[in-house]
């Protein structure tokens, strides 16, 4: 058996569930079930996605955010990597039954985990033609030779420039699922997850063109349907 988590990071409910369009997502509600389902407090991405991995919630993680107190006091912050979650995560519990595991971009995953398989980083690697962002260490250069450099991220994606953010998002996400794909189909694995960060970069980029209710809306405007697209 199997399992293979295909993660879309800041999902919103009533874009998965509402847009008919999306009919590979249909037919897999229509062969399963599916619902809605209450995210962790706080409800980010660091520690959510670790939360879903560990069956921990932030305070048994320790890990409540981005930045998080590295004491009692109110002024020494630390960022959250992957040496911040000490619990031990399903990858690790397979491993132990000597299971192969392939996990890409589940964050926090820099430095990229070490696990019984392969590990890709996820958005919070620094730099991935300076830092490494696989493990085993060498798999870098398989990815790079499959897609040139491997975006983990779209830097600046709060800026005004959309129709620059948009094409970023997508040649990033592109390059992203390419490697996914090729690993799902060449590489041996009992468990996959792999974290898709370029819908949460839509949001934040896009999300006051599309909200009909959202205070910025103009019917009519150019990026109206830009999330809809990814």
């Amino acid at each position: 058996m199997k399992i293979c988590v295909l993660g879309l990071d800041c999902a919103a409910p009533e874009v998965v569930f509402g847009d008919e369009r999306l009919v590979n997502l249909r037919r897999l509600m229509d062969a399963g079930v599916y619902g809605r389902l209450e995210s962790v407090y706080p409800p980010i991405t660091v520690p959510a996605w670790m939360c879903m991995c560990t069956s921990q919630d932030p305070g048994s993680l320790g890990v409540y955010g981005f930045r998080n107190r590295v004491d009692h006091s109110y002024e020494k912050l630390g960022f959250a990597n992957s040496a911040s979650i000490k619990s031990l995560a399903i990858w690790d519990q397979l491993a132990r039954e000597g299971k192969r595991s392939i996990i890409v971009g589940v964050p926090p995953n820099y430095p990229p985990r070490k696990i019984n398989g392969i590990s890709v980083g996820c958005f919070l690697t620094p730099d991935t033609t300076k830092n490494d962002f696989t493990y085993p260490t060498a798999f870098k250069h398989k990815i790079n030779e499959l897609v040139g450099e491997y975006p983990v991220d779209v830097k600046n994606f709060r800026t005004d420039r959309k129709d620059w953010l948009k094409d970023e998002i997508f040649k990033m996400s592109e390059k992203q699922w390419k490697v996914v794909h090729w690993l799902l189909k060449e590489q041996e694995w009992d468990y996959f997850h792999f974290v898709d960060i370029g819908l949460d970069r839509m949001h934040h980029g896009f999300w006051n063109y599309f909200d009909q209710k959202h205070v910025q809306f103009e019917p009519g405007n150019a990026y109206q349907n830009a999330i809809p697209e990814y």
